[in-house]
């Protein structure tokens, strides 16, 4: 089977993530990230945390045309690496990487979501979940990353997905660090 250029792109940030150290989902933690993608088949996906691209390319390899992910990255460099890596991937769908504070940009996003990914400032994953949380319907789902290695900081957000009862949320440990997978119900 031939390897896509979305494959090649993403191999490539994996090295280059690796010789940087930068945080991105990875492929043990992507696969839970693929999974949900694939289980609930979002048609526009809310990412909070762009990076340099890498879970952006992952979830838009499942998708199709006519989907959309709009992305948020709050560092204006990283959004540009992004947006080249994107372009070289050749997605068939519409992609859209926003520079800026997600606390000031969610609330100016029109329509509604059927997926939201966090992976930006852990502390702040409740607020971002609080201004998107009536853009999405029942049967939504949001996943959140790092939960298991940055939980302390994220024990508001976890309290409400798994306790508030707006959520049916379930842990997925990959090594010391784990996936928050949420479905709105």
């Amino acid at each position: 089977m031939a390897r896509s250029k979305a494959d090649e792109v993403l191999e490539e940030i994996e090295r280059s993530a690796h010789r940087r150290y930068l945080p991105i989902i990875g492929p043990s933690r992507g696969r839970v990230l693929i999974e949900a993608v694939r289980r609930y088949r979002p048609r526009r996906i809310l990412e909070v945390g762009t990076l340099v691209g890498y879970s952006t390319i992952l979830m838009g390899k499942e998708l199709g045309e006519g989907s959309e992910i709009v992305s948020i990255e709050y560092d204006r460099d990283e959004a540009e690496q992004a947006r080249a890596n994107i372009a070289r991937a050749e997605l068939p769908l519409k992609i859209e990487v926003l520079v800026g504070d997600a606390l000031e940009i969610i609330p100016t996003l029109e329509g509604s979501f059927d997926m939201v990914f966090m992976d930006a400032a852990k502390h702040q994953y409740l607020d971002y979940l609080r201004l998107v949380e009536d853009k999405l319907r029942s049967g939504c789902v949001v996943v959140a990353d790092n939960v298991g290695f940055m939980s302390r900081s994220m024990r508001g957000y976890l309290d409400h997905v798994r306790d508030s009862g707006k959520y049916e949320s379930t842990f997925h440990r990959s090594g010391l660090d784990g996936v928050e997978v949420s479905v709105k119900l």
